[in-house]
Formats: structure tokens, C-alpha cells, sequence
């Protein structure tokens, strides 16, 4: 709705990555530097992790972009729990191969004939798994195996696993070692700087004709950091909220006052609540390219403490759920409200349209 209220020739802060909007932050820029090392290392495994929202799949779609005219084969999985078995019929799949219900030697032996086939062709086969949180330790396993297949000492499939800060713990699990020995670099994607989600802000805004209409104030863009802590995902959600405020509100300034507003109505309506900042409670896994001064921080989020007794956290859990109830309740007749002015606009847009 607010495009045309406010010119723009498409929607800024869609949730759904695309690679057009991929933003070239200090975090995303570093992370895509271990990605192209890996890709000239031409062996082992590269991790990335970070928080949600972060824009690990942001980095994947502008990764296999780049790769569209390459010499490299690249196939993407998006896990979740899956089974070794299942693994390779995923990967198979993926570089569509088939053999869904083959017996797992077939279909070791259809991948290798495969990687073979490609590196004789001059290629390079890459593997890229998104959400690799999801994996079980075994199916982890099943892709180190897979990393066997070599030719004169070289790997002929790379594989490149993102996924959210739990991955490092299974990493670290009892009998992961021989995988950890196969990790040539491992980062942990950082949210942004204030600064940088400002020009991030700006950067979407200038690839759909944003013409600084509407205006948006140097305090609104602080509250928009206070409160998305730089996490990409949430910046979109907060400032596509903000823009329809400022549509429905025909608003051609954006300021504090109207970030805290969304803010407001985002938190009533229990879909969001500041982001908590990063902490630093030890990285249990350092790359080998790094050092010391560039060791990856994690962040654990916790909703209730696990300190409380069980039967207290079940009474905390009872008491947020009804204060959403009245929360609901409440924003029951706002939304009406805001229902009803939205079609009173989309009513005079459509005049206005059969009148040019």
C-alpha cells in the first residue's frame, strides 16, 4: 500500500531474501570473504554462524549469484532434521541426480561417478546447507564422508555450512572431531554498527526510487537501531511497519515520535521485543585462519531463566499468555480502525487512478 503513497517502485524491506538487496556490511563483506577463501582453498568445510536474522541466507543467494557463470556446480539444501540415509538422497536430489529410494551404496557411488564427471570437465562441485543447526550429528558425518572423495589429494566436493549459534555446539558434541579437523575457517556473522543500519536503511531505500519522501529523521533512524540491535530481519519488519504507519498517518516526516509508535503497537501485539544486545560468553570453535583478536562471539538468547524452578517458569508462561489475551483483545479495535482508514485510502488511490 505505501509504495504508491510514498513513489517507490517496489517493496523495500520484503522479508524474503533477495540477492538485489544484499547490503555489503563490515559483518556480510568479512563473511563473504571466508565464503571466496574457501572457494580458492578447493577442499574442506566453511562455517558461518550467526543469530536469527542475522542474513546468513542473504549471503548464500548473493554467493551462488556470483557463481551463476563460474566454473563452479552449486546446489543448495535447506535442512531440517534429517536422517543420514536421507542426506545423500537430499544431495543427490539436489544435483538431480534422483535415486530417491536407492539403497545408500548407489547412491554413494552415483555421487562420486558425478563429482568425477564434473572435475574432468574442468568444474568444481560445491555443497551449500542453510539451517545446518537442523543436522544431526550423523548426517554431519555422512557429508564428511563425502569429502573423502578426492582425485591426486583434492577434494572434489566443497561444502559451505550456515546455520544459528546452536550448530556450534554440535560441532563440539563427543565424536566430532575427525568433522573439526576438516573446518579450514569458521566465522560468526555479527549483527550491524548504528551507522551501518542506517546506510543499510538507506541503500534499500535507494534501489526502489526512494526521493527522501518520506524524510526520516537521525533519531528515528537511532531508535530504529535501539531496537532491532542492527539484525537485518528485524530492521525490515520494523521499517515496513514504520512506512505503513506513515502511509495510513499520511506522513511525509518520520520521526522518533512515529518509531515508538510501531514500536508500541509491534510489542501489544506480542510479535517482537527489543533485541537483546550480543554477548560474549567464549567461542568454542577458532578458525584456523584466525587469531586471537578475531576469535567469533556468541549470543544465547533466554526467554526464562533456566534458574527457576519448573513449576514457577510454568506460572510465568500462564501470566504472558494472558496478558497477550488482553493484549489481543485490545488491538482488536485498533486494527479495525486501521482497517477501516486503509481502505478509505485505497478507495481515493483508486479514484484518483481512474481520474489520470
Amino acid at each position: 500500500m505505501y509504495r504508491k503513497f510514498y513513489g517507490l517502485n517496489d517493496k523495500p524491506f520484503q522479508l524474503s531474501p533477495d540477492s538485489r538487496f544484499y547490503f555489503n556490511s563490515k559483518p556480510h563483506n568479512r563473511a563473504m570473504a571466508y565464503l571466496r577463501y574457501g572457494l580458492e582453498k578447493r577442499e574442506g568445510f566453511i562455517v558461518i554462524t550467526g543469530g536469527i536474522g542475522t542474513g546468513k541466507t542473504m549471503l548464500v543467494r548473493h554467493l551462488l549469484s556470483e557463481l551463476e557463470s563460474s566454473d563452479v556446480i552449486a546446489a543448495q539444501l535447506v535442512t531440517t532434521q534429517v536422517d543420514p540415509e536421507d542426506m545423500l538422497r537430499i544431495v543427490c536430489s539436489s544435483f538431480g541426480l534422483g535415486q530417491e529410494s536407492a539403497p545408500k551404496s548407489t547412491l554413494l557411488d552415483k555421487l562420486e561417478k558425478f563429482f568425477r564427471a564434473r572435475d574432468a570437465e574442468g568444474k568444481r562441485v560445491l555443497l551449500v546447507v542453510d539451517e545446518a543447526q537442523n543436522l544431526p550429528p550423523r548426517s554431519i558425518e555422512e557429508l564428511r564422508m563425502l569429502s573423502n572423495f578426492q582425485i591426486g589429494g583434492k577434494s572434489l566436493l566443497q561444502s559451505f555450512l550456515l546455520g544459528q549459534i546452536e550448530f556450534d555446539h554440535t560441532i563440539q558434541s563427543p565424536g566430532m572431531e575427525q568433522f573439526r579437523q576438516r573446518i579450514i575457517a569458521a566465522l560468526h556473522l555479527k549483527a550491524m554498527d548504528s551507522e551501518e543500519t542506517r546506510n543499510y536503511i538507506e541503500f534499500r531505500l535507494g534501489l526502489v526510487g526512494w526521493k527522501d519522501d518520506p524524510q526520516i529523521t537521525a533519531g528515528a533512524f537511532e531508535q530504529i537501531y535501539d531496537f532491532t540491535k542492527g539484525v537485518p530481519r528485524r530492521i525490515n519488519n520494523l521499517c515496513d511497519r514504520l512506512f505503513l504507519f506513515g502511509c495510513l498517518e499520511e506522513r511525509h516526516l518520520l520521526d522518533e515520535g512515529a518509531v515508538r509508535s510501531v514500536i508500541s503497537e509491534i510489542e501489544e501485539e506480542g510479535l517482537g521485543t527489543a533485541a537483546a544486545p550480543q554477548s560474549s560468553p567464549g567461542s568454542a570453535l577458532r578458525s584456523k585462519t584466525q587469531t586471537p583478536a578475531t576469535t567469533p562471539d556468541f549470543q544465547t538468547d533466554f526467554a526464562i531463566s533456566d534458574n527457576i524452578p519448573a513449576g514457577d517458569q510454568l506460572m510465568q508462561r500462564l501470566n504472558v499468555l494472558e496478558r497477550e489475551i488482553q493484549q489481543l483483545k485490545k488491538n482488536l479495535q485498533h486494527e479495525k480502525k486501521l482497517l477501516r482508514k486503509a481502505i478509505l485510502i485505497q478507495m481515493d488511490m483508486d479514484v484518483e487512478d481512474e481520474i489520470s
